[in-house]
Protein backbone atom coordinates (compact mmCIF):
# COMPACT_ATOMS: atom_id res chain seq x y z
CA UNK A 1 0.00 0.00 0.00
CA UNK A 2 1.46 3.04 -1.21
CA UNK A 3 1.01 6.58 0.88
CA UNK A 4 1.74 9.94 -0.65
CA UNK A 5 3.00 12.06 2.42
CA UNK A 6 2.26 15.69 1.91
CA UNK A 7 3.43 17.50 4.94
CA UNK A 8 2.49 21.32 3.74
CA UNK A 9 3.22 24.50 5.45
CA UNK A 10 3.23 25.68 9.52
CA UNK A 11 2.38 22.96 11.88
CA UNK A 12 2.00 20.76 8.82
CA UNK A 13 5.52 18.74 8.79
CA UNK A 14 5.15 18.52 12.55
CA UNK A 15 1.75 16.60 12.89
CA UNK A 16 2.37 14.95 9.99
CA UNK A 17 5.64 13.16 11.65
CA UNK A 18 3.17 12.18 14.54
CA UNK A 19 0.35 10.14 12.40
CA UNK A 20 3.63 8.41 10.62
CA UNK A 21 4.98 7.44 13.91
CA UNK A 22 1.47 5.98 14.85
CA UNK A 23 1.50 4.33 11.31
CA UNK A 24 4.71 2.79 11.66
CA UNK A 25 4.17 1.55 14.85
CA UNK A 26 0.92 -0.71 13.62
CA UNK A 27 3.47 -2.50 12.04
CA UNK A 28 1.67 -2.97 8.42
CA UNK A 29 3.06 -2.90 4.90
CA UNK A 30 2.64 0.54 4.34
CA UNK A 31 5.39 2.46 1.61
CA UNK A 32 5.64 6.59 2.28
CA UNK A 33 6.48 8.90 -0.53
CA UNK A 34 6.62 12.51 0.47
CA UNK A 35 6.85 15.50 -1.83
CA UNK A 36 6.50 19.63 -1.15
CA UNK A 37 3.01 21.24 -1.26
CA UNK A 38 1.46 24.77 -0.26
CA UNK A 39 4.60 27.58 0.07
CA UNK A 40 6.97 24.91 0.65
CA UNK A 41 6.49 23.73 -3.32
CA UNK A 42 6.36 27.31 -3.72
CA UNK A 43 9.68 27.85 -2.50
CA UNK A 44 11.50 25.01 -4.07
CA UNK A 45 9.58 24.82 -7.54
CA UNK A 46 7.70 28.17 -8.10
CA UNK A 47 4.74 26.90 -7.81
CA UNK A 48 2.14 25.22 -4.69
CA UNK A 49 1.33 22.23 -6.76
CA UNK A 50 4.29 21.45 -9.14
CA UNK A 51 4.18 18.12 -11.24
CA UNK A 52 6.15 16.10 -9.84
CA UNK A 53 4.25 16.10 -6.29
CA UNK A 54 0.74 15.81 -8.72
CA UNK A 55 2.56 12.77 -10.08
CA UNK A 56 2.93 11.66 -6.33
CA UNK A 57 -0.34 11.69 -5.34
CA UNK A 58 -2.02 10.22 -8.25
CA UNK A 59 0.11 7.10 -7.82
CA UNK A 60 -0.57 6.49 -4.54
CA UNK A 61 -3.22 4.56 -3.03
CA UNK A 62 -3.95 7.25 -0.18
CA UNK A 63 -2.62 10.62 0.43
CA UNK A 64 -1.73 12.09 3.72
CA UNK A 65 -2.11 15.43 3.78
CA UNK A 66 -0.50 18.31 6.33
CA UNK A 67 -1.91 21.83 5.40
CA UNK A 68 -1.20 24.61 3.42
CA UNK A 69 -0.77 28.50 3.90
CA UNK A 70 1.09 31.41 4.88
CA UNK A 71 0.24 35.15 5.11
CA UNK A 72 4.29 35.82 3.76
CA UNK A 73 2.29 34.43 0.47
CA UNK A 74 -0.83 36.33 0.33
CA UNK A 75 0.70 38.74 -1.71
CA UNK A 76 0.96 36.13 -4.76
CA UNK A 77 -1.08 35.88 -7.93
CA UNK A 78 -4.30 33.64 -7.22
CA UNK A 79 -2.80 31.06 -8.95
CA UNK A 80 0.43 30.70 -6.84
CA UNK A 81 -0.87 31.03 -3.90
CA UNK A 82 -0.24 27.43 -1.11
CA UNK A 83 -3.86 26.98 -0.45
CA UNK A 84 -4.46 26.47 -4.48
CA UNK A 85 -2.31 23.16 -4.11
CA UNK A 86 -5.40 21.63 -1.94
CA UNK A 87 -7.86 22.89 -4.54
CA UNK A 88 -5.72 21.32 -7.03
CA UNK A 89 -5.63 17.97 -5.44
CA UNK A 90 -9.38 17.64 -5.28
CA UNK A 91 -9.42 18.49 -8.86
CA UNK A 92 -7.17 16.40 -10.50
CA UNK A 93 -7.88 13.37 -8.19
CA UNK A 94 -11.74 13.69 -8.60
CA UNK A 95 -12.34 13.95 -4.98
CA UNK A 96 -15.57 14.77 -4.67
CA UNK A 97 -16.97 13.78 -1.08
CA UNK A 98 -15.80 15.22 2.08
CA UNK A 99 -16.19 13.44 5.00
CA UNK A 100 -16.43 15.61 8.55
CA UNK A 101 -17.10 14.03 11.58
CA UNK A 102 -17.94 15.77 14.61
CA UNK A 103 -17.58 13.67 17.60
CA UNK A 104 -17.31 14.56 21.24
CA UNK A 105 -14.44 12.29 23.11
CA UNK A 106 -16.86 12.30 26.32
CA UNK A 107 -13.21 13.33 28.43
CA UNK A 108 -13.62 16.67 26.25
CA UNK A 109 -17.32 17.47 26.87
CA UNK A 110 -15.87 20.09 29.39
CA UNK A 111 -13.36 21.80 26.38
CA UNK A 112 -16.52 22.41 24.46
CA UNK A 113 -17.79 26.25 24.18
CA UNK A 114 -21.30 24.71 24.63
CA UNK A 115 -22.84 23.42 27.96
CA UNK A 116 -21.53 19.71 28.48
CA UNK A 117 -24.46 18.44 28.30
CA UNK A 118 -25.43 20.16 25.16
CA UNK A 119 -22.37 17.85 23.52
CA UNK A 120 -21.81 15.10 25.46
CA UNK A 121 -22.45 11.64 23.53
CA UNK A 122 -22.17 14.12 19.65
CA UNK A 123 -21.66 12.24 16.67
CA UNK A 124 -22.80 13.92 13.18
CA UNK A 125 -21.26 13.26 10.64
CA UNK A 126 -21.27 16.06 7.35
CA UNK A 127 -20.85 15.14 4.00
CA UNK A 128 -19.84 17.83 1.96
CA UNK A 129 -19.51 18.02 -2.18
CA UNK A 130 -16.00 19.18 -2.40
CA UNK A 131 -16.00 19.84 -6.87
CA UNK A 132 -18.62 21.85 -7.70
CA UNK A 133 -20.77 25.20 -6.27
CA UNK A 134 -19.92 28.88 -6.08
CA UNK A 135 -16.07 28.11 -5.70
CA UNK A 136 -15.77 26.15 -9.33
CA UNK A 137 -18.79 27.52 -11.38
CA UNK A 138 -17.78 29.68 -13.97
CA UNK A 139 -17.82 32.62 -14.89
CA UNK A 140 -16.21 34.28 -12.27
CA UNK A 141 -14.17 37.90 -12.08
CA UNK A 142 -13.94 41.40 -11.40
CA UNK A 143 -14.91 43.79 -13.85
CA UNK A 144 -15.68 47.53 -14.50
CA UNK A 145 -19.04 48.35 -14.43
CA UNK A 146 -19.59 52.04 -14.96
CA UNK A 147 -17.73 54.10 -12.67
CA UNK A 148 -17.16 51.26 -10.06
CA UNK A 149 -15.65 47.44 -9.78
CA UNK A 150 -18.03 44.58 -9.56
CA UNK A 151 -17.55 40.98 -8.40
CA UNK A 152 -19.12 37.87 -9.55
CA UNK A 153 -19.43 34.23 -8.86
CA UNK A 154 -21.78 31.28 -10.66
CA UNK A 155 -23.15 29.16 -8.11
CA UNK A 156 -23.62 26.02 -10.12
CA UNK A 157 -24.63 22.36 -9.91
CA UNK A 158 -25.36 19.48 -12.46
CA UNK A 159 -27.81 17.12 -11.36
CA UNK A 160 -25.09 14.18 -11.35
CA UNK A 161 -22.56 16.05 -9.07
CA UNK A 162 -25.51 16.24 -6.71
CA UNK A 163 -27.04 12.49 -7.43
CA UNK A 164 -23.30 11.31 -6.50
CA UNK A 165 -23.07 13.14 -3.48
CA UNK A 166 -26.57 12.05 -2.16
CA UNK A 167 -25.20 8.51 -3.06
CA UNK A 168 -22.29 8.91 -0.43
CA UNK A 169 -24.40 10.71 2.28
CA UNK A 170 -27.36 7.88 2.06
CA UNK A 171 -24.38 5.02 2.45
CA UNK A 172 -23.05 6.55 5.33
CA UNK A 173 -26.05 6.99 6.90
CA UNK A 174 -26.96 3.59 6.67
CA UNK A 175 -23.91 2.48 8.90
CA UNK A 176 -24.99 4.92 11.81
CA UNK A 177 -28.55 5.93 12.74
CA UNK A 178 -30.24 5.73 8.84
CA UNK A 179 -30.87 9.91 9.29
CA UNK A 180 -30.00 12.30 6.55
CA UNK A 181 -30.53 16.19 6.77
CA UNK A 182 -30.05 17.85 3.33
CA UNK A 183 -29.28 21.66 3.93
CA UNK A 184 -29.68 23.96 1.36
CA UNK A 185 -31.06 27.69 0.61
CA UNK A 186 -34.52 26.11 -2.00
CA UNK A 187 -36.72 29.11 -0.52
CA UNK A 188 -33.98 31.66 -2.53
CA UNK A 189 -31.57 29.84 -4.92
CA UNK A 190 -32.46 27.47 -8.10
CA UNK A 191 -29.52 25.42 -7.18
CA UNK A 192 -31.20 24.73 -3.97
CA UNK A 193 -34.15 23.88 -5.82
CA UNK A 194 -32.35 21.42 -8.14
CA UNK A 195 -30.72 19.82 -5.15
CA UNK A 196 -33.51 19.21 -2.92
CA UNK A 197 -35.48 17.67 -6.19
CA UNK A 198 -32.74 15.42 -6.81
CA UNK A 199 -32.24 14.45 -3.22
CA UNK A 200 -35.94 13.39 -2.54
CA UNK A 201 -35.57 11.26 -6.11
CA UNK A 202 -32.52 9.80 -4.93
CA UNK A 203 -34.24 8.86 -1.79
CA UNK A 204 -36.70 6.49 -3.04
CA UNK A 205 -33.78 4.11 -3.94
CA UNK A 206 -32.95 3.73 0.24
CA UNK A 207 -36.39 3.73 1.81
CA UNK A 208 -34.91 2.98 5.26
CA UNK A 209 -33.04 6.12 5.52
CA UNK A 210 -34.94 9.04 6.55
CA UNK A 211 -34.04 12.23 4.58
CA UNK A 212 -35.58 15.34 5.62
CA UNK A 213 -34.74 19.25 4.57
CA UNK A 214 -33.23 22.32 6.58
CA UNK A 215 -31.86 25.40 5.37
CA UNK A 216 -28.70 26.71 5.58
CA UNK A 217 -29.39 29.58 8.81
CA UNK A 218 -31.52 27.23 10.14
CA UNK A 219 -29.24 24.48 10.33
CA UNK A 220 -26.62 26.49 11.86
CA UNK A 221 -28.28 27.94 14.08
CA UNK A 222 -29.48 24.33 15.34
CA UNK A 223 -26.19 23.10 15.32
CA UNK A 224 -25.69 25.73 18.78
CA UNK A 225 -29.21 24.69 19.81
CA UNK A 226 -29.73 21.08 19.62
CA UNK A 227 -26.77 19.72 17.75
CA UNK A 228 -27.84 16.12 18.37
CA UNK A 229 -31.20 15.99 16.69
CA UNK A 230 -27.97 15.14 13.26
CA UNK A 231 -26.79 11.94 12.53
CA UNK A 232 -25.86 12.87 8.81
CA UNK A 233 -25.55 16.27 6.92
CA UNK A 234 -25.29 16.59 3.62
CA UNK A 235 -24.80 19.79 1.51
CA UNK A 236 -22.98 21.32 -1.27
CA UNK A 237 -19.42 23.06 -0.96
CA UNK A 238 -20.04 26.55 0.56
CA UNK A 239 -21.93 25.36 3.12
CA UNK A 240 -20.45 22.22 3.64
CA UNK A 241 -17.32 24.54 4.59
CA UNK A 242 -18.88 26.90 6.66
CA UNK A 243 -21.42 24.10 8.61
CA UNK A 244 -18.43 21.74 9.35
CA UNK A 245 -15.91 24.69 10.63
CA UNK A 246 -19.03 25.83 13.09
CA UNK A 247 -19.60 21.60 14.14
CA UNK A 248 -16.01 21.57 14.70
CA UNK A 249 -16.42 24.54 17.63
CA UNK A 250 -18.88 21.79 19.23
CA UNK A 251 -16.07 19.00 19.86
CA UNK A 252 -14.01 21.34 22.00
CA UNK A 253 -11.00 22.02 19.33
CA UNK A 254 -10.56 22.09 15.87
CA UNK A 255 -7.45 20.43 16.77
CA UNK A 256 -9.80 17.24 16.90
CA UNK A 257 -10.51 17.08 13.75
CA UNK A 258 -10.47 14.59 11.02
CA UNK A 259 -11.62 14.80 7.51
CA UNK A 260 -11.14 12.78 4.41
CA UNK A 261 -11.95 14.02 0.39
CA UNK A 262 -12.69 10.85 -1.47
CA UNK A 263 -13.47 9.73 -5.16
CA UNK A 264 -15.61 7.32 -6.92
CA UNK A 265 -13.06 4.32 -6.18
CA UNK A 266 -12.42 4.86 -2.72
CA UNK A 267 -9.33 6.64 -2.92
CA UNK A 268 -8.82 9.84 -0.24
CA UNK A 269 -6.70 12.48 0.63
CA UNK A 270 -6.57 12.44 4.21
CA UNK A 271 -6.22 15.94 6.62
CA UNK A 272 -6.96 17.46 9.45
CA UNK A 273 -9.18 20.13 9.02
CA UNK A 274 -7.63 22.98 10.95
CA UNK A 275 -4.71 25.45 9.36
CA UNK A 276 -1.43 26.22 9.10
CA UNK A 277 -1.65 27.74 12.19
CA UNK A 278 1.89 29.84 11.79
CA UNK A 279 2.13 31.63 14.93
CA UNK A 280 3.07 28.10 16.85
CA UNK A 281 5.09 26.42 13.76
CA UNK A 282 8.09 24.92 15.40
CA UNK A 283 7.16 25.31 18.93
CA UNK A 284 6.42 21.83 19.78
CA UNK A 285 2.29 22.83 21.19
CA UNK A 286 0.04 22.32 17.79
CA UNK A 287 -2.33 19.39 18.42
CA UNK A 288 -1.51 16.13 16.05
CA UNK A 289 -4.63 13.96 17.02
CA UNK A 290 -7.05 15.53 13.92
CA UNK A 291 -3.90 14.54 11.97
CA UNK A 292 -4.12 10.98 13.84
CA UNK A 293 -7.16 10.35 13.40
CA UNK A 294 -7.16 11.16 9.95
CA UNK A 295 -4.64 8.59 9.55
CA UNK A 296 -7.38 6.20 11.03
CA UNK A 297 -9.65 6.76 8.62
CA UNK A 298 -7.33 6.95 5.91
CA UNK A 299 -7.03 3.30 7.06
CA UNK A 300 -10.56 2.78 7.09
CA UNK A 301 -11.82 4.09 3.66
CA UNK A 302 -8.87 3.58 1.40
CA UNK A 303 -6.21 1.06 2.92
CA UNK A 304 -8.68 -1.58 3.59
CA UNK A 305 -7.78 -1.68 6.79
CA UNK A 306 -10.57 -1.26 9.61
CA UNK A 307 -9.34 -3.20 12.55
CA UNK A 308 -6.21 -0.95 12.51
CA UNK A 309 -8.06 2.43 12.71
CA UNK A 310 -10.09 0.86 15.13
CA UNK A 311 -6.62 0.59 17.27
CA UNK A 312 -5.78 3.70 16.64
CA UNK A 313 -9.10 5.34 17.53
CA UNK A 314 -8.59 3.51 20.54
CA UNK A 315 -5.41 4.43 21.36
CA UNK A 316 -6.65 8.11 21.14
CA UNK A 317 -9.65 7.59 23.26
CA UNK A 318 -7.13 6.18 26.04
CA UNK A 319 -4.67 8.94 25.68
CA UNK A 320 -7.69 11.16 26.22
CA UNK A 321 -8.72 9.18 29.35
CA UNK A 322 -5.70 9.32 30.95
CA UNK A 323 -5.68 13.02 31.14
CA UNK A 324 -3.50 14.23 28.68
CA UNK A 325 -4.17 17.10 26.39
CA UNK A 326 -2.65 19.67 24.31
CA UNK A 327 -2.85 23.43 25.05
CA UNK A 328 -5.98 23.78 22.98
CA UNK A 329 -7.67 21.08 24.62
CA UNK A 330 -6.04 21.79 27.92
CA UNK A 331 -8.37 22.68 31.34
CA UNK A 332 -8.24 22.18 34.09
CA UNK A 333 -7.13 18.91 36.17
CA UNK A 334 -5.37 17.72 32.90
CA UNK A 335 -1.82 17.83 32.23
CA UNK A 336 -0.94 19.56 28.92
CA UNK A 337 2.23 17.90 26.91
CA UNK A 338 3.72 19.16 23.20
CA UNK A 339 3.06 17.94 19.94
CA UNK A 340 5.69 15.22 20.48
CA UNK A 341 4.75 14.04 23.62
CA UNK A 342 0.94 13.69 22.63
CA UNK A 343 2.29 11.10 19.49
CA UNK A 344 4.45 9.39 21.98
CA UNK A 345 1.35 8.71 24.04
CA UNK A 346 -0.60 7.28 21.45
CA UNK A 347 2.16 5.17 19.68
CA UNK A 348 2.44 3.80 23.70
CA UNK A 349 -1.33 3.03 23.88
CA UNK A 350 -0.69 1.52 20.66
Amino acid sequence: MNVAVLPGDGIGPEIIAQARRVLDKLGLKLEFQEAPVGGAAYEKHGHPLPASTLRVAKDADAVLFGAVGDPRYDKLERAKRPEQAILGLRKELGLFANLRPARVHPELAAASALKPEVVSGLDILIVRELTGDIYFGQPKGIRQKGKEREGFDTMLYSESEVRRIARVAFEAARKRSRRVCSVDKANVLETSQLWREVLIEESKTYSDVELTHMYVDNCAMQLVRNPKQFDVIVTGNMFGDILSDEASMLTGSIGMLPSAALDENGKGLYEPIHGTAPDIAGKDIANPLATILSAALMLRHSLGQPQAAERVERAVSKVLQSGLRTADIHTAGTRKVGTKEMGDAVVAAL
